[in-house]
């Protein structure tokens, strides 16, 4: 039978064995190890654990236990065996045939008590081995766990990136990463300023925000550096100061002692067109002049005549993703070309950034086989004040089948400066027949019918946009 231990309610006493109560916990392994009575040691036992249910064994079992058991641990905790050496199991030696602390035959509960018959008390040694071995196999599982969860992460970050980013002219980017959450930043030369977005971020649909950023020039005479009213021009990082007469240095802050007199060029020269010096704008210095540009063009090496800045090729536009860059004479333009929207049972399917192409027709409709077949888009920069007649756009087909093709302007804004014309069988030309003063923007439909013996073909639409510049180079 069992008896409560002179220790406390960790040991029990039964039919002369000493038994040692050990609780496992579900949050922490508690082990409730208290020191055993004295024994006799010819009664003494090899150890045995056993796991009980949540309520004990029977209460006819002579290893009983009184009172609820701890908490018992979630992980799995391997059977142990504390009998040492030399020692038979108690079973043999007291009560042949049956062990006092052998389990019950009725089902074990998901809880247990932990029961240990020991010969002498566990030491700490022992006790500390027991976990750690437990602590292992625990630390073990984690490390795998997390192991999985990190390649999978990587696997998914790895598919969830944005293109690369375009980097500024003059400038540079900082940060690498086009994952999905991640940003990158953009900075600018010295002598040059962000235009755009400074900071864009990789989003979910793999697109990056904002818009792309641009660097330009910044001007040096912002600050007026020039004294004693002399006229700053602006340079490529730097300045120079157009001093009045009388004064000189680099900020026109010295007097000299003796003025010579200065003839004005621009006023006796740029008047005339027959004489004038510079293709623009002319600028006296003090016994020179310098020839001006206006926004959007460069001085030419000869120092007299402009050229146009292509903003397009140099990446010096504001245009966002999808828009097209056209460039002009002294600035460009972003456009997004669309096809005609469905009327008449006839649709258009996009093909190319310049070009539509007709879905197929319903048998039935003569509407849409009288449509075009195609549409496409053209965009021509222009100088103002051209001489004409001039030129501006040819047309022909590349799968010429019919006997002939017609040629006409259907519509669109300043068709009294143009005309259509054949130069030969299977070509046409759009002719620019007036001069055109700028700023202004001009469009015109032309249409290419193709036809065999007077039957209608096919026909192509050509969209033409002229854009005139309000300069005359």
């Amino acid at each position: 039978m069992c008896r409560e231990g002179r220790e406390g309610r960790g040991w029990r006493q039964c039919q002369g064995e000493t038994f040692l109560l050990l609780g496992l916990s579900q949050g922490k392994n508690q082990q409730t190890h208290r020191h055993a009575p004295q024994i006799n040691p010819s009664e003494r036992r090899s150890a045995a654990v056993s796991e009980r249910g949540r309520t004990g064994p029977p209460a006819s079992h002579p290893c009983s236990l009184r009172g609820r058991s701890q908490p018992r641990h979630n992980a799995p905790h391997p059977a142990a065996s504390l009998a040492g050496p030399g020692h038979p199991p108690a079973a043999s030696r007291q009560h042949p045939g049956k062990d006092p602390c052998a389990p019950p035959s009725s089902p074990l509960g998901s809880d247990r008590d932990v029961l240990v018959c020991p010969q002498e008390c566990l030491s700490p040694q022992q006790a500390l081995s027991v976990v750690r071995q437990m602590q292992r196999l625990l630390a073990a599982q984690e490390t795998a766990h997390l192991l999985v969860m990190s390649v999978l992460t990587c696997v998914c970050l790895f598919a969830e990136t944005c293109p690369q980013p375009v980097v500024p002219l003059n400038g540079r980017m900082l940060g690498r990463s086009t994952q999905v959450g991640h940003d990158v930043h953009f900075i600018c030369n010295a002598g040059f300023r962000l235009v755009g977005s400074e900071t864009r971020a990789c989003r979910h649909d793999r697109t990056w925000s904002g818009t792309q950023p641009f660097c330009r020039s910044i001007d040096d005479c912002s600050s007026n550096p020039c004294a004693n009213s002399g006229t700053c021009v602006d340079g490529n990082q730097s300045y120079t100061c157009l001093c009045p007469r009388g004064w000189s240095g680099p900020s026109c802050q010295t007097m000299p002692h003796s003025v010579p007199p200065d003839v004005d060029e621009c006023q006796l020269f740029q008047s005339s067109p027959q004489t004038r010096l510079c293709l623009y704008d002319c600028l006296n210095l003090p016994g020179s002049y310098r020839c001006l540009c206006p926004p959007g063009y460069l001085l030419r090496t000869d120092r007299n005549t402009c050229e146009d800045v292509n903003e397009c090729t140099g990446k010096q536009h504001n245009c966002t993703q999808g828009d097209l860059c056209i460039n002009t004479f002294g600035g460009h333009r972003c456009l997004r070309p669309k096809c005609p929207p469905p009327r008449h049972n006839t649709s258009y399917v996009k093909t190319s950034a310049f070009q539509c192409e007709r879905n197929p027709c319903p048998m039935e409709s003569r509407a849409c086989r009288l449509a075009a077949t195609s549409i496409s888009f053209h965009y021509l920069p222009l100088q103002a004040n051209r001489t004409v007649p001039r030129v501006l756009f040819k047309m022909s087909t590349t799968r010429f089948v019919g006997d002939s093709l017609r040629f006409a302007i259907m519509g669109g804004r300043g068709q009294g400066v143009f005309a259509v014309r054949r130069s030969d069988r299977q070509m046409g030309e759009l002719v620019l027949t007036s001069p055109v003063v700028g700023p202004v923007t001009l469009e015109v439909d032309l249409e290419m019918s193709e036809f065999s013996r007077k039957v209608l073909l096919g026909k192509h639409i050509f969209k033409v946009t002229v854009f005139v510049s309000p300069y005359e180079f």
